[in-house]
Protein backbone atom coordinates (compact mmCIF):
# COMPACT_ATOMS: atom_id res chain seq x y z
CA UNK A 1 0.00 0.00 0.00
CA UNK A 2 1.38 3.41 -1.00
CA UNK A 3 2.17 5.76 1.89
CA UNK A 4 -0.17 8.38 0.43
CA UNK A 5 -3.08 6.01 0.94
CA UNK A 6 -2.11 5.04 4.47
CA UNK A 7 -3.72 6.99 7.31
CA UNK A 8 -1.30 8.95 9.48
CA UNK A 9 -1.38 7.98 13.16
CA UNK A 10 -0.13 10.21 15.96
CA UNK A 11 1.15 8.29 18.99
CA UNK A 12 1.14 10.46 22.12
CA UNK A 13 3.08 9.63 25.30
CA UNK A 14 3.72 11.78 28.35
CA UNK A 15 6.76 11.26 30.56
CA UNK A 16 7.71 12.63 33.98
CA UNK A 17 10.98 11.43 35.50
CA UNK A 18 11.00 8.30 33.36
CA UNK A 19 14.69 8.18 32.48
CA UNK A 20 14.99 4.57 33.68
CA UNK A 21 12.54 3.22 31.11
CA UNK A 22 12.13 5.92 28.47
CA UNK A 23 14.59 4.90 25.74
CA UNK A 24 13.71 1.22 25.83
CA UNK A 25 9.95 1.80 25.79
CA UNK A 26 9.81 4.42 23.05
CA UNK A 27 12.09 2.16 21.00
CA UNK A 28 9.56 -0.65 21.46
CA UNK A 29 6.71 1.65 20.38
CA UNK A 30 8.63 2.78 17.27
CA UNK A 31 9.64 -0.75 16.32
CA UNK A 32 6.08 -1.94 16.65
CA UNK A 33 4.67 0.92 14.56
CA UNK A 34 7.27 0.20 11.87
CA UNK A 35 5.96 -3.37 11.73
CA UNK A 36 2.43 -2.19 10.88
CA UNK A 37 2.05 -1.98 7.11
CA UNK A 38 -1.34 -0.22 6.97
CA UNK A 39 -0.37 3.01 8.74
CA UNK A 40 2.16 5.81 8.64
CA UNK A 41 2.94 7.33 12.01
CA UNK A 42 4.46 10.05 14.10
CA UNK A 43 5.38 10.04 17.78
CA UNK A 44 4.71 13.08 19.99
CA UNK A 45 6.47 12.79 23.34
CA UNK A 46 5.87 15.31 26.12
CA UNK A 47 8.56 15.75 28.74
CA UNK A 48 6.37 17.06 31.56
CA UNK A 49 8.94 19.09 33.47
CA UNK A 50 11.08 16.09 34.45
CA UNK A 51 13.90 16.65 36.95
CA UNK A 52 15.99 13.70 35.76
CA UNK A 53 17.50 12.93 32.34
CA UNK A 54 14.13 12.28 30.66
CA UNK A 55 14.30 15.39 28.47
CA UNK A 56 17.84 14.76 27.27
CA UNK A 57 17.16 11.09 26.52
CA UNK A 58 14.04 12.06 24.53
CA UNK A 59 15.91 14.73 22.54
CA UNK A 60 18.81 12.37 21.78
CA UNK A 61 16.40 9.68 20.61
CA UNK A 62 14.52 12.09 18.34
CA UNK A 63 17.66 13.41 16.57
CA UNK A 64 17.51 12.66 12.86
CA UNK A 65 13.99 11.25 13.05
CA UNK A 66 11.49 13.52 11.29
CA UNK A 67 8.44 11.65 12.58
CA UNK A 68 9.38 12.02 16.26
CA UNK A 69 8.74 15.28 18.09
CA UNK A 70 9.58 16.10 21.68
CA UNK A 71 7.70 18.81 23.58
CA UNK A 72 9.07 20.13 26.86
CA UNK A 73 7.10 21.61 29.74
CA UNK A 74 9.28 23.90 31.87
CA UNK A 75 7.44 22.68 34.98
CA UNK A 76 5.37 19.62 35.82
CA UNK A 77 1.96 20.59 34.38
CA UNK A 78 0.35 17.16 34.89
CA UNK A 79 -1.29 14.80 32.45
CA UNK A 80 -4.27 16.86 31.28
CA UNK A 81 -2.24 19.91 30.29
CA UNK A 82 0.40 17.75 28.63
CA UNK A 83 -2.10 15.80 26.54
CA UNK A 84 -3.93 18.94 25.44
CA UNK A 85 -0.61 20.44 24.34
CA UNK A 86 0.24 17.30 22.38
CA UNK A 87 -3.21 17.02 20.77
CA UNK A 88 -2.79 20.55 19.43
CA UNK A 89 0.30 19.62 17.39
CA UNK A 90 -0.76 16.14 16.26
CA UNK A 91 -1.16 15.88 12.50
CA UNK A 92 -2.54 12.35 12.26
CA UNK A 93 -6.02 11.32 11.23
CA UNK A 94 -6.03 9.18 14.35
CA UNK A 95 -4.45 9.85 17.74
CA UNK A 96 -3.45 7.06 20.11
CA UNK A 97 -2.47 7.78 23.71
CA UNK A 98 -0.18 5.30 25.45
CA UNK A 99 1.26 5.09 28.95
CA UNK A 100 5.05 5.26 28.77
CA UNK A 101 5.40 2.36 31.22
CA UNK A 102 3.79 0.08 28.61
CA UNK A 103 1.59 -1.53 31.22
CA UNK A 104 -0.58 -1.98 28.12
CA UNK A 105 1.72 -3.74 25.66
CA UNK A 106 2.45 -2.37 22.20
CA UNK A 107 0.17 -4.87 20.47
CA UNK A 108 -2.76 -2.80 21.78
CA UNK A 109 -1.76 -0.19 19.19
CA UNK A 110 -2.85 -2.41 16.30
CA UNK A 111 -6.04 -3.48 18.06
CA UNK A 112 -7.02 0.12 18.77
CA UNK A 113 -6.23 1.34 15.27
CA UNK A 114 -7.91 -1.55 13.45
CA UNK A 115 -11.02 -1.09 15.59
CA UNK A 116 -11.34 2.65 15.03
CA UNK A 117 -10.90 2.19 11.29
CA UNK A 118 -13.37 -0.72 11.06
CA UNK A 119 -16.07 0.77 13.31
CA UNK A 120 -15.63 4.43 12.33
CA UNK A 121 -15.76 5.20 16.05
CA UNK A 122 -14.79 8.53 17.58
CA UNK A 123 -13.17 6.95 20.64
CA UNK A 124 -11.86 3.42 21.17
CA UNK A 125 -10.96 2.45 24.74
CA UNK A 126 -8.62 -0.33 25.82
CA UNK A 127 -10.56 -1.84 28.73
CA UNK A 128 -9.14 -4.44 31.13
CA UNK A 129 -12.41 -4.49 33.07
CA UNK A 130 -14.77 -5.68 30.35
CA UNK A 131 -15.43 -9.28 29.41
CA UNK A 132 -12.26 -10.95 28.08
CA UNK A 133 -10.17 -8.12 29.57
CA UNK A 134 -7.36 -9.07 31.94
CA UNK A 135 -5.41 -7.62 34.87
CA UNK A 136 -2.03 -9.04 35.93
CA UNK A 137 0.03 -8.31 39.06
CA UNK A 138 -1.93 -5.21 40.06
CA UNK A 139 -2.20 -5.09 43.88
CA UNK A 140 -5.63 -6.21 45.04
CA UNK A 141 -6.51 -2.93 46.77
CA UNK A 142 -5.61 -0.82 43.76
CA UNK A 143 -7.41 -3.10 41.37
CA UNK A 144 -10.52 -3.09 43.56
CA UNK A 145 -10.54 0.70 43.99
CA UNK A 146 -10.04 1.24 40.27
CA UNK A 147 -12.90 -1.12 39.41
CA UNK A 148 -15.16 0.58 41.97
CA UNK A 149 -14.39 4.07 40.62
CA UNK A 150 -15.00 2.99 37.03
CA UNK A 151 -18.22 1.21 37.98
CA UNK A 152 -19.29 4.31 39.88
CA UNK A 153 -18.71 6.50 36.81
CA UNK A 154 -20.51 4.01 34.60
CA UNK A 155 -23.58 4.08 36.85
CA UNK A 156 -23.60 7.88 36.95
CA UNK A 157 -23.29 8.16 33.17
CA UNK A 158 -26.00 5.55 32.49
CA UNK A 159 -23.67 4.10 29.86
CA UNK A 160 -22.24 0.60 29.62
CA UNK A 161 -18.64 1.77 29.63
CA UNK A 162 -16.28 -0.29 31.74
CA UNK A 163 -13.18 1.93 31.81
CA UNK A 164 -13.60 5.68 32.21
CA UNK A 165 -10.21 6.40 33.75
CA UNK A 166 -7.92 4.47 31.40
CA UNK A 167 -5.50 6.41 29.24
CA UNK A 168 -4.77 3.91 26.46
CA UNK A 169 -7.18 4.91 23.69
CA UNK A 170 -7.51 5.75 20.02
CA UNK A 171 -9.30 8.89 18.84
CA UNK A 172 -10.63 10.37 15.66
CA UNK A 173 -8.34 13.40 15.63
CA UNK A 174 -10.85 15.85 14.17
CA UNK A 175 -13.51 14.85 16.69
CA UNK A 176 -11.10 15.02 19.64
CA UNK A 177 -9.90 18.51 18.77
CA UNK A 178 -13.49 19.79 18.81
CA UNK A 179 -14.10 18.74 22.43
CA UNK A 180 -12.67 21.90 24.04
CA UNK A 181 -10.97 20.04 26.85
CA UNK A 182 -10.19 21.85 30.12
CA UNK A 183 -9.00 19.21 32.61
CA UNK A 184 -5.59 19.66 34.21
CA UNK A 185 -4.66 16.12 35.23
CA UNK A 186 -5.99 12.53 35.16
CA UNK A 187 -9.58 13.77 35.00
CA UNK A 188 -9.01 14.52 31.31
CA UNK A 189 -9.79 10.87 30.52
CA UNK A 190 -13.33 10.87 32.02
CA UNK A 191 -13.83 14.40 30.63
CA UNK A 192 -13.23 13.16 27.08
CA UNK A 193 -15.83 10.42 27.52
CA UNK A 194 -18.33 12.82 29.12
CA UNK A 195 -18.06 15.35 26.28
CA UNK A 196 -18.12 12.58 23.67
CA UNK A 197 -21.41 11.40 25.16
CA UNK A 198 -22.78 14.94 25.05
CA UNK A 199 -22.06 15.12 21.33
CA UNK A 200 -23.50 11.63 20.73
CA UNK A 201 -20.07 10.43 19.64
CA UNK A 202 -19.46 6.74 19.04
CA UNK A 203 -17.47 5.00 21.79
CA UNK A 204 -16.20 1.44 21.40
CA UNK A 205 -14.37 -0.65 24.00
CA UNK A 206 -12.00 -3.50 23.27
CA UNK A 207 -10.67 -6.07 25.76
CA UNK A 208 -7.22 -5.17 27.04
CA UNK A 209 -4.50 -6.60 29.27
CA UNK A 210 -3.27 -4.33 32.06
CA UNK A 211 0.04 -5.89 33.14
CA UNK A 212 2.10 -4.60 36.05
CA UNK A 213 4.58 -7.47 36.08
CA UNK A 214 7.26 -5.04 34.85
CA UNK A 215 7.22 -3.48 38.33
CA UNK A 216 8.86 -6.60 39.74
CA UNK A 217 11.91 -5.85 37.65
CA UNK A 218 11.95 -2.10 38.40
CA UNK A 219 10.19 -1.74 41.77
CA UNK A 220 11.58 1.72 42.48
CA UNK A 221 11.57 3.13 38.97
CA UNK A 222 8.21 4.89 39.19
CA UNK A 223 6.22 6.64 41.89
CA UNK A 224 2.99 4.91 41.02
CA UNK A 225 1.39 5.25 44.45
CA UNK A 226 0.98 9.02 44.16
CA UNK A 227 -0.17 8.69 40.55
CA UNK A 228 -2.74 6.09 41.53
CA UNK A 229 -4.08 8.16 44.43
CA UNK A 230 -4.44 11.21 42.19
CA UNK A 231 -6.17 9.03 39.60
CA UNK A 232 -8.72 7.75 42.13
CA UNK A 233 -9.47 11.25 43.42
CA UNK A 234 -9.78 12.51 39.84
CA UNK A 235 -12.22 9.70 39.11
CA UNK A 236 -14.40 10.68 42.04
CA UNK A 237 -14.33 14.32 40.99
CA UNK A 238 -15.27 13.25 37.47
CA UNK A 239 -18.32 11.55 38.94
CA UNK A 240 -19.31 14.88 40.42
CA UNK A 241 -18.97 16.48 37.00
CA UNK A 242 -21.10 13.77 35.35
CA UNK A 243 -24.01 14.00 37.79
CA UNK A 244 -23.44 16.81 40.34
CA UNK A 245 -27.08 16.95 41.40
CA UNK A 246 -26.98 13.34 42.64
CA UNK A 247 -24.40 14.25 45.28
CA UNK A 248 -26.42 17.21 46.55
CA UNK A 249 -29.73 15.37 46.47
CA UNK A 250 -28.32 12.27 48.16
CA UNK A 251 -26.98 14.32 51.07
CA UNK A 252 -30.21 16.32 51.18
CA UNK A 253 -32.38 13.18 51.27
CA UNK A 254 -30.30 11.62 54.06
CA UNK A 255 -30.59 14.78 56.17
CA UNK A 256 -34.31 15.08 55.35
CA UNK A 257 -34.94 11.51 56.54
CA UNK A 258 -33.06 12.30 59.77
CA UNK A 259 -35.07 15.51 60.26
CA UNK A 260 -38.39 13.76 59.60
CA UNK A 261 -37.48 10.97 62.02
CA UNK A 262 -36.79 13.51 64.79
CA UNK A 263 -39.96 15.48 63.99
CA UNK A 264 -42.11 12.34 64.13
CA UNK A 265 -40.42 11.37 67.41
CA UNK A 266 -41.22 14.80 68.85
CA UNK A 267 -44.86 14.61 67.76
CA UNK A 268 -45.28 11.14 69.30
CA UNK A 269 -43.75 12.28 72.58
CA UNK A 270 -45.81 15.46 72.59
CA UNK A 271 -49.02 13.47 72.16
CA UNK A 272 -47.85 11.07 74.87
CA UNK A 273 -47.62 13.81 77.52
CA UNK A 274 -50.59 15.76 76.20
CA UNK A 275 -53.01 14.16 78.72
CA UNK A 276 -50.75 15.33 81.56
CA UNK A 277 -51.32 18.99 80.67
CA UNK A 278 -55.03 18.87 79.83
CA UNK A 279 -55.92 20.60 83.10
CA UNK A 280 -53.44 23.42 82.56
CA UNK A 281 -54.84 25.17 79.50
CA UNK A 282 -58.36 26.03 78.41
CA UNK A 283 -58.05 25.29 74.69
CA UNK A 284 -56.43 22.57 72.56
CA UNK A 285 -53.82 24.84 70.99
CA UNK A 286 -52.85 26.19 74.39
CA UNK A 287 -52.54 22.71 75.90
CA UNK A 288 -50.65 21.44 72.86
CA UNK A 289 -48.21 24.37 73.11
CA UNK A 290 -47.64 23.56 76.78
CA UNK A 291 -46.94 19.92 75.84
CA UNK A 292 -44.43 21.00 73.18
CA UNK A 293 -42.75 23.33 75.66
CA UNK A 294 -42.45 20.48 78.15
CA UNK A 295 -40.83 18.23 75.52
CA UNK A 296 -38.45 21.08 74.66
CA UNK A 297 -37.52 21.40 78.34
CA UNK A 298 -36.80 17.69 78.54
CA UNK A 299 -35.12 17.18 75.12
CA UNK A 300 -33.95 20.57 73.78
CA UNK A 301 -31.21 19.00 71.62
CA UNK A 302 -33.84 17.09 69.61
CA UNK A 303 -35.37 20.39 68.45
CA UNK A 304 -31.99 21.83 67.49
CA UNK A 305 -30.82 18.71 65.63
CA UNK A 306 -34.16 18.27 63.87
CA UNK A 307 -34.47 21.92 62.91
CA UNK A 308 -30.91 22.26 61.65
CA UNK A 309 -31.15 18.96 59.73
CA UNK A 310 -34.36 20.10 58.06
CA UNK A 311 -32.93 23.48 57.03
CA UNK A 312 -29.66 22.00 55.73
CA UNK A 313 -31.49 19.24 53.86
CA UNK A 314 -33.67 21.78 52.06
CA UNK A 315 -30.52 23.73 51.15
CA UNK A 316 -28.86 20.66 49.64
CA UNK A 317 -32.01 19.66 47.76
CA UNK A 318 -32.23 23.19 46.35
CA UNK A 319 -28.60 23.01 45.27
CA UNK A 320 -29.37 19.68 43.63
CA UNK A 321 -32.19 21.13 41.55
CA UNK A 322 -30.09 24.18 40.64
CA UNK A 323 -27.10 22.03 39.60
CA UNK A 324 -29.40 19.85 37.48
CA UNK A 325 -30.70 22.93 35.70
CA UNK A 326 -27.17 24.32 35.26
CA UNK A 327 -25.94 21.00 33.89
CA UNK A 328 -28.72 20.96 31.30
CA UNK A 329 -27.86 24.52 30.25
CA UNK A 330 -24.17 23.58 29.99
CA UNK A 331 -24.93 20.53 27.83
CA UNK A 332 -27.12 22.56 25.50
CA UNK A 333 -24.54 25.35 25.17
CA UNK A 334 -21.67 22.90 24.69
CA UNK A 335 -23.56 21.06 21.96
CA UNK A 336 -24.57 24.34 20.28
CA UNK A 337 -21.06 25.84 20.39
CA UNK A 338 -19.49 22.66 19.04
CA UNK A 339 -22.01 22.53 16.19
CA UNK A 340 -21.26 26.16 15.30
CA UNK A 341 -17.51 25.43 15.38
CA UNK A 342 -17.91 22.45 13.04
CA UNK A 343 -19.99 24.51 10.60
CA UNK A 344 -17.46 27.36 10.60
CA UNK A 345 -14.61 24.91 9.92
CA UNK A 346 -16.58 23.34 7.06
CA UNK A 347 -17.29 26.77 5.59
CA UNK A 348 -13.65 27.82 5.78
Amino acid sequence: MDNLNKPLVSIVVSAYNEAAILKENISRICDYMNSLKNYTWELVLINDGSKDETGKIADDFAKGKENIRVLHNKANLFLGNSLRKAFHVCEGKYIVTMDIDLSYSTDHLRKLLDTIVETNADVVIASPYMKEGKVTDVPFTRDLLSRVVNKFLSLLSHQKIHTFTGMVRAYNSKFLKNLSLKAQDFEINPEIIYKTLLLRGRIVEIPAHLDWSYKKATPSARKSKIRFTRGILSGLMSGFILRPYIFFMLIGLVLLILALYIIVWLIINTLAIYPEVTTTGNYFDERFSIAVAEIFRRKPYAFFVGGISLIVSLQFLSLGFLSLQSKRYFEELFHLNTTILKKSETTN
